[in-house]
Formats: structure tokens, C-alpha cells, sequence
């Protein structure tokens, strides 16, 4: 055990994580490195260039002379992605912190740093792309000996393009991290921190053993879910599973017991002996809390139930993702999902039609409310579909959340504007270090649900951390919004939307829609409307076929005959026509600005 290392790799995105993994997996001739990221082994994380899963491999590496096994896990950078690396986090004994030499410390590197704190990690701190031109390591180190309180020469200067540095940061892993603590005596007591699936073979689990040693054959259960399996197929991860015989306490490894079912295996169980059996679960694992809900339909009815195993098995991967069962009136049978943002959403989209060839629709997002009637009953909503007629509402409720923003103390200004626009109140700022500082806000959590992400990153080039916890319900004035199309409300456009918002939602909506909607034989209104108040209206104008054009010479009166003709037809067509509103249409809605 003593030779055993295990490490994740934290840093904000694109920081070069994923390209250093490449150089050390190079270094311990692990593998041939062939094309860039060979960890990120999904199309999508190669075409967007991100880590959207965490991968973790087994390197082998000889150092004075002894033999170590290094466990490498490589996490995501993306702050909708943070509950894949609370997992490695929790699978590992130490964690290489890297900063980019041209962009220093950003957010995400001090909320996964502090993830990795409360679980007593060792940090190995790297700046990595010493070898490009706008590098300024020297600051850069600056700011770490700021924030981790470490000395200058434990920082270990990097590149992953050129390979500088790698030997140095194998070998701090060996020295600084410590080795895995356990009793190979002891009941077994194997974490699971990952699950895939497979077509083939069922689930595939990926566990770290924390007491005890498992064998090939053994009888096995599942602690939470109580559920008992033999194990068929037990290994180590290399960039292909291979198979070993026993697996001993500090290990990391995976589990095939041929378990058909996804729902039998939820992320964060534990593993242990029917017959010896651990005495209680391994703590320390969070529930992950979705911010964003969004219907999920099938865009043909008849696909419920493969979109149902599909997701299920994308849960699986991704167990951030949570999901539940709701129908609609304009698009049927569908789930109401929940992400943790909408980065999450787009790419669960992905991969649903990419890996599954589920085509679907998804609906505006959207928070749950308290809705309290006049009787003083209380449903909650999470779907604005659901909502009494406003004149049995009492009073609605809304989540608020308090929120802490870390940024650098120049982008203040800008961050106080954008969140005193989404309705928060500011409750204290403290200064951090040097020039960062800590903002807290309590906000309602639906205006943080769309756009607020992106905008903030974007005002504040991308160096603001945002962590929050949900905190009360307070009542509000909130109002649904309904989107008619030729007098037709759409359920899946509808939404819930604070009364000062209302007037210009709807006006953007019907605009973006007109754009989007293609045209029909027959007129088409838009309208926003608060009740049976309408708001906002556009036209979508007929697509017109000359039909006097064959009409030459003589009398008006036979180009009106056949005008008059023309314009029944399209009564007609309006009256039994109906409106196709395309995807494009629904995602639209979302980024309105």
C-alpha cells in the first residue's frame, strides 16, 4: 500500500489540465501518445475542447530505484461539471493544483481548491504554460503563495506542450502525496465515485477500496441499495480495463457483475462482503442539487420509453442529472429534468441525440415555486403549466439563495450592477487577499436560472467564482406568462416571470419568435399574455401565391371572383392549419439577450 499514490488534477477550464495528463501518461510510457487529450475520450469534449467527465487511469512509475502505481483521475474545469470532481476528489489522498501561467488564479481553481481542502488533500501547486510568450510565472506564484500560504519553491513550473517540468511533478506526487490509509483485516469498504454503461456488460463501477481487499469471485452487496451480485470481472483502469485477480485496500479499480439495471447503482455506495460486511457506509458524499428544470420531450410520442432507458443510462455517467416523469399539453409525454446549469443542459442534449438517437425537444427553464390558495394550501409548481387560475392564488413563493461571488476588485462595479438587476440585495462584501475580494448576495434563484453564468463570467472575463446555497422561500409578485400562437397558448413557451419583467419578456419573446417561425399559407399571431390580457403581438405574414396572375385583361370584378376565392381558402387553412414551432425557437427563448 505504501506504493500506492492516488491524485486528481483540479484547475479552472482550459488551463491545460487535460494536455499535462497527456505528457505524464507520455512520460510513465503508459501509453503512446497519439492525438491531443487522450483522456477526453467523448467527440463532444474533443470538439468544445472541455473535460466534461472525469477519466481516471493507472500509470506505473519507478522512482530510486522502487516501483509505484499512480492513480490519476482528470477532472472537469467547468463550473456545471463541479459534482463530477467533488467525486474524484473524494477518491483521492492528494490533488495537482494547476493555474495558467498567462491568466493566473481563476474562480473555479479556488472553489474546486477548497473542495479539496475539506477533504484534507494534499496540493501540489503547478503553473503550467511557462513556455508561451505572455507567461508571467513570477505573478502568478504571487497569487498562489496568497491564496494556499505555501512557499515558492514548492511551486513547480510546468508546460504541458513541451513536456517541461513532468519528471518534478511525478516526483512531488510520490514525496509530498501521502500514501492510502486503511486495514487490509478490516470488513471491505470500497467507495463507488463512477459509473458507465455498457451495452454489453451491463454497469461497470468504478470504486476505490478504503478497507479490506476484493477478489474475483466474491460475493458482494451494495450497501445502500442492499442489493447482492457476484463479482465477475474485477480490474484496474488503464486506458483500456484490464483484469486482476485481487484488488487490495488504496486501490483504484472497477467492478463488472453483470447488473442490468441502472437504478441498482447509485454513485457514492458503498461496497461491501455479503458474508463480512461493514459495519456503515462511507460518509462524506454530498447530494447534488439541481438549479435549472427543464421539460425533456420526445419529439415523437411513441418514443417515451426509450427516452426514459436513455436517460437512466446517461444518469448513470452523469449522476448529476435528475429527472422525473410530467406531460404537456402541446408536446405530450416527457420528463422534467434537472441540471446543474445550462451548459449541463445543452451537453445532456448532445449526448442524448449523439449516443442514444433520442431527437427531443426541451422547454424554457425554470425553478420550482410555493403556490399558497385562499383556503391556505400549499402546491408546489415546477411547471408553470401546473399553475391554479390566478384568482384562487393567495400569495407565490420563490426560492432565494444566498449567493458569494469571489472576483478581482476591479470587476466590482459591473457584478453589484448585474446583480442588483436580478432583483438581489446586497448583504457584505470582505476583502480576501491582496485585490480580491467576496460579495455575498441573497438573489431569487429563478433569475439566476437563464443568463446569469454566462453574464457574469463574461463581465468579468471570467474571473468570478459563484457558489451558493439555497436559503428560504419569500413571497413575490410573479406573474405567468403565456405565448398564443393564432389565439393557441403554447404550454412549453409559458413562464413565470416577475410583474417588472413581464411587459419586456413578452415583447422579445414574440420578436424572437416571428424570426424563427417559418412562414405558413396562412397569417400567424404572435401574442404574449398575462391572463386574458394581451401584451405584446406580432404578425407573421402569409406566404402569397399571385393567383390572378393567369387573369389578363377584362373586368376587375374577375380578379376580385378569384381573390375572394383565394381568401376563403385561407380562412379555411387558418381555422384547421396548425403551427409548427421548431427547436431552434425553444432554445432561442433562453438566450434572448
Amino acid at each position: 500500500m505504501k506504493n500506492i499514490r492516488n491524485f486528481c488534477i483540479i484547475a479552472h477550464i482550459d488551463h491545460g489540465k487535460s494536455t499535462l495528463a497527456d505528457r505524464l501518461l507520455e512520460f510513465t510510457k503508459t501509453v503512446q501518445v497519439t492525438g491531443g487529450q487522450m483522456l477526453d475520450n467523448m467527440d463532444l469534449e474533443k470538439e468544445r475542447g472541455i473535460t466534461i467527465k472525469s477519466h481516471a487511469i493507472q500509470m506505473e512509475h519507478e522512482y530510486k530505484g522502487e516501483k509505484y502505481v499512480l492513480n490519476l483521475i482528470d477532472t472537469p474545469g467547468h463550473v456545471d461539471f463541479s459534482y463530477e470532481v467533488s467525486r474524484s476528489i473524494a477518491a483521492c489522498e492528494g490533488a495537482l493544483l494547476i493555474v495558467d501561467a498567462t491568466q493566473g488564479v481563476q474562480a473555479q481553481t479556488i472553489s474546486n481548491l477548497y473542495m479539496a481542502i475539506d477533504h484534507d488533500l494534499e496540493i501540489i501547486p503547478i503553473v503550467n504554460k511557462c513556455d508561451m510568450d505572455s507567461a508571467m510565472p513570477e505573478e502568478v506564484e504571487d497569487e498562489i503563495i496568497d491564496l494556499l500560504g505555501c512557499e515558492r519553491s514548492e511551486i513547480i513550473r510546468a508546460s504541458g506542450k513541451t513536456g517541461l517540468g513532468v519528471e518534478e511533478i511525478l516526483s512531488a506526487v510520490i514525496e509530498r502525496v501521502p500514501h492510502p490509509v486503511g486495514d487490509e483485516e478490516a470488513p471491505l469498504q470500497a467507495l463507488i465515485f463512477d459509473s458507465v454503461y455498457n451495452t454489453f456488460r451491463g454497469v461497470i463501477a468504478y470504486f476505490k477500496i478504503v478497507n479490506g481487499v476484493l477478489r474475483s469471485g466474491d460475493e458482494v452487496k451494495f450497501f445502500n441499495t442492499g442489493k447482492e451480485y457476484e463479482a465477475d470481472e474485477i480490474g484496474v483502469l488503464k486506458m483500456d480495463l484490464s483484469p486482476r485477480k485481487e484488488l487490495r485496500t488504496g486501490d483504484v479499480g472497477y467492478i463488472i457483475s453483470g447488473i442490468k439495471t441502472s437504478k441498482e447503482v447509485k454513485v457514492g455506495d458503498t461496497i461491501t462482503h455479503i458474508d463480512r460486511p461493514c459495519s456503515k457506509a462511507i460518509s462524506g458524499f454530498e447530494e447534488v442539487k439541481p438549479m435549472v428544470f427543464a421539460g425533456v420531450y420526445p419529439i415523437d410520442a411513441s418514443d417515451f420509453e426509450d427516452l426514459r432507458s436513455s436517460l437512466e443510462k446517461l444518469q448513470l455517467n452523469d449522476a448529476s442529472l435528475t429527472f422525473q416523469p410530467e406531460s404537456s399539453l402541446a408536446l405530450g409525454f416527457g420528463f422534467r429534468c434537472g441540471f446543474l446549469g445550462l451548459l449541463h443542459m445543452e451537453i445532456i442534449q448532445e449526448r442524448l441525440d449523439r449516443e442514444f438517437d433520442m431527437d427531443v425537444i426541451t422547454t424554457v427553464p425554470n425553478v420550482s415555486y410555493r403556490i399558497y390558495d385562499k383556503q391556505g394550501g400549499m402546491t408546489e409548481v415546477h411547471n408553470p403549466g401546473g399553475m391554479p387560475e390566478p384568482t384562487l392564488i393567495e400569495r407565490i413563493e420563490e426560492p432565494f439563495i444566498s449567493a458569494s461571488i469571489i472576483t478581482d476588485t476591479s470587476f466590482i462595479g459591473p457584478i453589484m450592477t448585474l446583480c442588483l438587476g436580478k432583483r438581489g440585495e446586497l448583504e457584505k462584501q470582505n476583502y480576501i487577499s491582496g485585490n480580491r475580494v467576496e460579495i455575498q448576495f441573497k438573489m431569487p434563484l429563478g433569475e439566476i436560472v437563464i443568463d446569469f453564468y454566462d453574464k457574469l463570467k463574461s463581465i468579468s472575463k471570467g474571473y468570478a467564482s459563484f457558489d451558493y446555497h439555497q436559503d428560504s422561500y419569500r413571497p413575490s409578485k410573479l406573474v405567468k406568462l403565456d405565448i398564443l400562437l393564432n389565439g393557441e397558448s403554447v404550454d412549453a413557451l409559458s413562464t413565470l416571470t416577475h410583474v417588472d419583467n413581464a411587459y419586456d419578456m413578452g415583447r422579445r419573446m414574440c420578436e424572437k419568435l416571428k424570426e424563427l417561425i417559418p412562414r405558413q399559407q396562412f397569417d400567424i399571431a404572435i401574442q404574449a399574455a398575462i391572463g386574458a390580457k394581451i401584451i405584446a403581438r406580432e404578425t407573421i405574414k402569409a406566404v402569397r401565391k399571385d393567383v390572378t396572375a393567369k387573369c389578363y385583361g377584362g373586368d376587375i370584378s374577375r380578379k376580385r371572383k378569384l381573390l375572394e376565392k383565394q381568401k376563403k381558402g385561407k380562412k379555411r387553412m387558418k381555422q384547421i392549419g396548425n403551427v409548427e414551432v421548431p427547436q431552434k425557437a425553444f432554445l432561442a427563448v433562453l438566450k434572448l439577450d
